[in-house]
């Protein structure tokens, strides 16, 4: 079904008998369901009579003839000029393929790198995000996929749904002995939730293939900066902790040295049993931990967006993360960090962070 502005070839024909029979310009758009100006600019761009075609009736309103319309000749002439000449935007090598191509290298969506595009100011530059996937998933059989597609961020063809109730129900939930009233989330300080004040994380542990390894996560919630850590021995409590405890101890100097007393304050996670002997922990003077309600990962909303990010770098049910290291795992952080993202104004976390601790760092 053709949409309401677009003439298509019925509707040219009902315009030619229309014209013919004499209806003016306002009685045929209202029986094609155009706009007056849409049939004017159709009969005035293909009136025969303006390509050397005489007419024997004469001239009538605003230059055109009545039978110097036909519905066929028109059909033709705008199917020859809908069509494009030109190369797409994306199709030939250049300065604004080679931009684009160096951000999906770096794993960033459409959406980021247009917008880091239009920061630059340079009208060569400038592109839109459906430019892009047009380029990836469409144009010439995506052949902009072929030279990144191990880049891409998202693979699947479609999306799965799942219900949450459904996981709930399917699951007992277990007795947390560890977990009492004043641990709980809703006694977190009112400042975690507006994300206005840095030093509130969020954890929790990324699972490898068949679930026989792990590494931790963890996201600042104001900035949504990233640390990564490998889990070499087990994913038991002791072993958790003492990855956690590492990894914000190297966060002073990774960040801002002179501000390490305002980088962990809060850090909350789910009811895995991983954090079962949090009242040991200590990461910094009044550093408090809060559990979320079972089954409710939504509660920790930014660490699980971080989490799907990361899915991009460790696919689901098909890695092995004793094979990575340290090093690796800090290289896949660091690009995470220089990420610009959407909620953070296309600023990436690690210039929000060092925004955030700035003013009385």
């Amino acid at each position: 079904m053709a949409r309401a502005h677009v003439l298509n070839a019925d509707r040219r024909q009902v315009i030619e008998n229309l014209w013919g029979l004499g209806k003016t310009l306002e009685e045929i758009a209202a029986a094609v369901g155009v706009a007056f100006s849409s049939v004017w600019r159709e009969i005035e761009r293909y009136n025969s009579y303006r390509h050397g075609v005489k007419n024997p009736l004469g001239r009538v309103r605003r230059g055109l003839y009545r039978w110097g319309y036909s519905a066929v000749s028109a059909q033709k002439r705008a199917d020859t000029a809908r069509g494009r000449p030109k190369p797409a935007k994306l199709a030939t090598a250049g300065r604004l393929r080679d931009e684009v191509v160096a951000g999906l290298v770096e794993r960033l969506s459409p959406q980021q790198i247009a917008a880091k595009l239009r920061l630059l100011a340079d009208r060569e530059l400038q592109v839109s995000h459906e430019t892009i996937y047009q380029a990836i998933y469409v144009q010439s059989r995506g052949a902009l996929r072929q030279l990144v597609d191990d880049q891409l961020r998202v693979r699947r063809k479609a999306r799965r749904s799942q219900s949450r109730e459904a996981v709930a129900a399917r699951r007992a939930i277990r007795n947390r002995p560890w977990i009492t009233e004043e641990l709980h989330i809703s006694a977190r300080p009112a400042e975690v939730a507006d994300r206005a004040v840095p030093g509130h994380w969020e954890g929790d542990l990324l699972i490898g293939a068949y679930g026989r390894s792990a590494i931790v996560t963890i996201v600042e919630r104001a900035s949504r900066f990233v640390l990564l850590g490998g889990l070499p021995v087990d994913r038991s409590s002791p072993e958790v902790l003492q990855v956690v405890r590492g990894l914000f101890a190297r966060l002073s100097w990774q960040v801002n040295p002179a501000a390490d007393s305002r980088l962990v304050k809060t850090l909350t996670w789910d009811q895995g049993a991983e954090m079962a002997n949090h009242a040991e922990f200590e990461l910094a003077p009044d550093c408090a931990v809060y559990f979320c309600d079972p089954h409710s990962p939504w509660q920790r909303g930014t660490n699980e967006n971080t989490n799907g990010l990361l899915r991009d770098y460790f696919p689901k049910g098909k890695f092995d993360f004793t094979t990575i290291g340290q090093d690796d795992l800090d290289a896949v952080a660091a690009q995470m960090n220089r990420r610009p993202r959407e909620t953070l104004g296309w600023d990436t976390p690690a210039e929000r962070l060092q925004r955030l601790l700035a003013p009385t760092g």
